[in-house]
């Protein structure tokens, strides 16, 4: 469950997570459930854009004048300044993934599967002779 205070063990658990419906979503047995997860993923997506784009600004705050690297004040607030550049342009790149997904996710919507291609959805065949109890 994320902790919603606490950015290492939240990230930590989206990485578990995240490899957990890499493995999940290698084989598709119900392929309605396609559209939830795209769902889901398109929304955590766009919780990662802002991520990103928070990580960036707190280097561009008091943080950027404190930077130190090696001794040196003007390498800390160079590093600083590209790091927070890095982190800003992740999350535009990661809001456009999110746009196609979010386009995916509405043509998956009007896509119909028919249950007989996958035979955990087919109608199980019951024999018309079934003699029942007798008293």
């Amino acid at each position: 469950m994320p902790t919603f205070n606490d950015p290492v063990a939240d990230a930590d658990e989206l990485r578990e997570a995240v490899r957990g419906l890499a493995h999940a979503t290698r084989t598709i047995d119900d392929p309605t459930a396609i559209y939830a997860v795209l769902g889901s993923i398109s929304s955590a997506l766009a919780s990662l854009s802002q991520c990103l784009h928070q990580l960036g600004e707190f280097h561009n705050g008091p943080t950027r004048k404190q930077a130190w690297m090696n001794g040196d004040a003007n390498a800390g607030r160079a590093a600083s300044y590209r790091e927070s550049w890095e982190l800003q342009r992740a999350a535009e790149m990661i809001h456009q993934i999110a746009e196609c997904v979010d386009r995916a996710h509405e043509i998956e919507a009007t896509i119909a599967y028919d249950i007989r291609d996958y035979p955990s959805f087919a109608p199980v065949q019951r024999s018309t002779h079934q003699p029942g109890m007798s008293l």
